[in-house]
């Protein structure tokens, strides 16, 4: 990991564990009690992909490790399913809740049972922007993702005026969400034509890679060699671009977001796919466990509900040093 990238993550953790004041939670151990385990509520809707599947191995030994009371609920991207789970677990009495990789706008239910109990809540990679929902939420830099991203497909096709660039995205999940936005507005600022008109996105994280491929392919056949770029806003959607450009014959370059095996090695061989993003989930979760920590042993609240922290880009130029995200240690 780059020094620079090292050093925002030391920066973000001692932010987040300035003392701003105490609180309790939803029983006696949020304050420093020893007498019985903290208790934490941990739940993720992500836990299908590679990253999010991760994190549950992960807070789970770390949790371990720490002496925790861990519930751990996996919501298989069914909210249906996971919101009544989690809220009985509220019910049942907590510390402190604990949710990776989950849109702040589809557990307002949790939310709200989480402050009626006066439950504080950490998260990680939940929303793009500051929210009263979380003590503490951890995400990435999306303007700085777009930044590199789009600056590597700039640079390796010669400049974006007057190029033809695809925008892929996924709507509810709010970091790609916000991310395709940026990138499209990116793109049309300099100058490029927007294939389609719009960004194009995929319904589905389980099928975004067929559906990617499929509107590529879709567009390079109605418009023969009639893209310059394709940028999607994760690794799987980002493979079936990557594989449809092949496929066609086109020259145009991919580019992702998620530093998977795959991508890695697509990135590496050359080809269609240019490059990714590696976003710093391990030392994000040190920093968010290093919070509740803080707050376990006296009440400490972080100075700051939310932080956006640095990425880095992968090309074939450093392709070879990259952990990939579903290789990722407990």
């Amino acid at each position: 990991m780059r020094p620079r990238i090292k050093a925002a993550l030391a920066v973000a953790a001692v932010a987040a564990l300035a003392l701003t004041g105490c609180s309790t939670g939803g029983s006696s151990s949020g304050g420093g009690d020893s007498s019985k385990p903290f208790k934490v509520i941990a739940f993720t809707s992500g836990n299908q992909t590679p990253v999010g599947a991760w994190w549950v191995k992960a807070v789970t030994e770390k949790a371990k490790e720490a002496g925790w009371d861990l519930t751990m609920i996996q919501g298989d991207f069914d909210f249906q399913k996971m919101n009544p789970q989690v809220e009985s677990a509220i019910g049942q009495g907590a510390d402190a809740i604990f949710d990776g990789y989950t849109d702040v706008a589809s557990i307002g239910s949790i939310v709200t049972a989480a402050k009626d109990a006066g439950i504080p809540m950490f998260a990680m990679d939940s929303a793009t922007e500051a929210n009263d929902a979380f003590a503490l939420n951890v995400t990435t830099d999306q303007q700085g993702i777009v930044d590199q991203t789009v600056g590597a497909l700039d640079k390796a096709i010669g400049g974006l005026k007057g190029k033809t660039v695809m925008v892929i995205g996924h709507d509810p999940h709010p970091g790609i969400r916000l991310r395709a936005s940026l990138a499209e507005k990116a793109f049309t600022d300099a100058g490029a034509t927007i294939a389609g008109g719009d960004i194009q996105k995929v319904k589905s994280p389980a099928t975004g890679r067929t559906e990617a491929l499929a509107l590529v392919a879709d567009y390079l056949s109605a418009h023969p060699n009639g893209l310059d770029a394709v940028w999607v806003g994760w690794d799987d959607a980002a493979l079936g671009a990557a594989q449809a450009v092949t496929e066609a014959g086109s020259s145009a370059k991919v580019t992702g977001v998620d530093a998977t095996s795959e991508a890695i090695s697509q990135i590496e061989a050359g080809g269609a796919f240019l490059a990714t993003v590696e976003q710093p989930w391990p030392q994000i979760l040190d920093t968010l466990m290093a919070a509740m920590t803080a707050y376990q042993k006296d009440g400490t609240m972080p100075a700051k509900n939310f932080d956006a922290v640095s990425t880095t880009l992968v090309d074939k130029s450093n392709a070879s040093t990259i952990t990939p995200s579903d290789k990722l240690a407990g």
